[in-house]
């Protein structure tokens, strides 16, 4: 029997006095790609941001391999985010940045250098990440989570500043992330990469609107 590793029930979000997300139901399971759809302002954010423990519920559960999650080491052992731009090392080189993050977690999935060039960043990894282009930083922040072990992986609008070849590169990623056993849950406004996983819409938390 398949695992479940998310569970939400009755989930809803108020920020500044206004509902963003009401009466949320969601079950993902072990191996599972969900793709979050819905316009700017739906709450897709909101929710991954609650699904990492960034945000406490106004009401309602959420649970992550059965707690709810919480912003701490054990927690962020298991799940990995690439949400807004991170906030990158200065004096770090792209390249320093994974060996950095291989350093830190010990086994990764992949060494610094496949990871390089994985993402298309073996011609930039002497570069500062502040002197890519938004693309290549894009494609970096996500090398960043995918070359650390995890088992959630939380994907807010991944495919910002990705050309089309690069975005069915990374679907290809995803699922093969999917088939080794690990839960991918991603915002995103790109029906391409959705396809690729089961699809909810912003229909499934604004119903009471």
């Amino acid at each position: 029997m398949t695992a479940e590793i998310i569970r939400i029930r009755g989930l809803s979000v108020t920020l500044g006095g206004n509902p963003v997300l009401r009466e949320m139901d969601l079950d993902v399971l072990q191996g599972e790609i969900v793709a979050v759809v819905g316009p700017n302002g739906s709450g897709k954010s909101t929710l991954l941001r609650c699904l990492a423990g960034l945000l406490p519920p106004s009401s309602g559960e959420v649970t992550v391999f059965d707690a709810p999650p919480k912003d701490d080491a054990g927690f962020w052992r298991e799940v990995a985010l690439a949400a807004d731009e991170p906030a990158w090392y200065p004096g770090l080189t792209a390249g320093e940045h994974l060996e950095l993050m291989r350093t830190v977690h010990g086994a990764t999935r992949m060494q610094a250098d496949e990871a390089l060039d994985l993402f298309d960043l073996t011609d930039r990894k002497d570069a500062a990440p502040l002197n890519l282009s938004t693309g290549q930083r894009q494609r970096l922040s996500l090398a960043t989570a995918l070359l650390r072990p995890s088992t959630v992986l939380l994907l807010d609008e991944p495919e910002r500043g990705l050309d089309s070849a690069f975005r069915e590169r990374l679907a290809v990623l995803l699922r093969d992330y999917a088939e080794a056993g690990g839960t991918v849950v991603m915002a995103t406004h790109d029906p391409g990469l959705a396809a690729h996983g089961r699809v909810v819409t912003a229909d499934t938390w604004q119903a009471a609107a």
